[in-house]
């Protein structure tokens, strides 16, 4: 991976523990989705009209397949991200989807996209797998703290199929978005912005149940939903430059270095509990990754 791709992951990792971490402390309504989308529509509209709208008239159908199908996918990941933040701890949570995300990604790069791990590559998935277990696991893993309390082991169980699910989503999303920006030389600024354009239509189901929620809602999570629509966008879009750079089954591992961030905040900034077992496994999948992007 050349050094510039590298370290456009490395910020956009930084950029998504932060905006994860904002989201699990003040987004947990059920019209969060459709107001950050809708404020992503009306942050990065300058941005668009400033440097994309030149390219949408040169967009094929199938490019126009990619966006649909990449905003229906990032609408279901989004939505499970949110259950899982709502059932289980960030720490938990975050390291998984992030973990099993990059290992589907990776081996779809393979099958779909014809790229190479190699041995070291193979052996950084096997960390991804070994860091989850410990996150899962904790000192369970070594035969200790079997006499644990209910409510915790049911929150970490949530959170790992919560965490598992949400990574096969981000492994999808990966792998469209990646083939677009790749194969068909999409904008990654025009493909993230209208991604979210059309997830506004999709989520207002949700609205016209409870259209006297939406406000309320609004005024207490605004820091989630600015978070989230300033730096969500800006981290994805970083990353998809990357992807131009350097080969998908490379990028969508290292991004995961934000695992690390996340645990560290989680633990410090939320006070979840196991941080040294976290924060181990975060830091095992981090050298996974770290191996397979290398």
């Amino acid at each position: 991976m050349p050094a510039s791709a590298l370290a456009l992951v490395l910020v956009a990792a930084l950029l998504h523990a932060t905006w994860n971490l904002a989201v699990k402390k003040w987004g947990d309504g059920p019209h969060f989705v459709l107001a950050s989308s809708a404020g992503v529509s009306l942050l990065w509209l300058p941005a668009v009209l400033w440097v994309g709208l030149d390219e949408l008239p040169h967009w094929s159908g199938t490019v126009w397949l990619c966006v649909a199908a990449s905003a229906v996918v990032h609408l279901a990941y989004f939505n499970c991200l949110l259950a899982g933040y709502r059932a289980s701890d960030l720490t938990v949570v975050y390291p998984v989807a992030r973990g099993s995300g990059p290992l589907l990604s990776a081996i779809g790069a393979v099958l779909l996209l014809g790229e190479h791990l190699g041995t070291a590559g193979t052996l950084g998935l096997a960390g991804v797998v070994g860091g989850i277990l410990l996150i899962t696991m904790g000192p369970r893993l070594i035969g200790r703290g079997v006499a644990h309390d209910a409510a915790a082991a049911t929150r970490r169980r949530h959170g790992l199929y919560w965490g598992a699910a949400t990574g096969a989503l981000i492994a999808g999303y990966t792998v469209i978005d990646g083939y677009a920006v790749r194969m068909l030389a999409v904008s990654p600024l025009l493909l993230d912005y209208f991604g979210n354009l059309l997830r506004v239509p999709l989520q207002l189901p949700v609205l016209l149940r409870d259209p006297k929620g939406f406000m309320p809602e609004l005024r207490r999570s605004w820091k989630a939903v600015l978070a989230c629509a300033g730096l969500g966008p800006l981290a994805y879009i970083l990353v998809l430059i990357a992807v131009r750079e350097s080969p998908l089954s490379r990028v969508a591992p290292a991004r995961e270095v934000s695992m690390l961030f996340a645990a560290l905040l989680g633990g410090q900034l939320l006070g979840e509990g196991e941080r040294g077992w976290r924060l181990a496994g975060a830091a095992l999948i981090g050298a996974g990754v770290v191996a397979v992007a290398l």
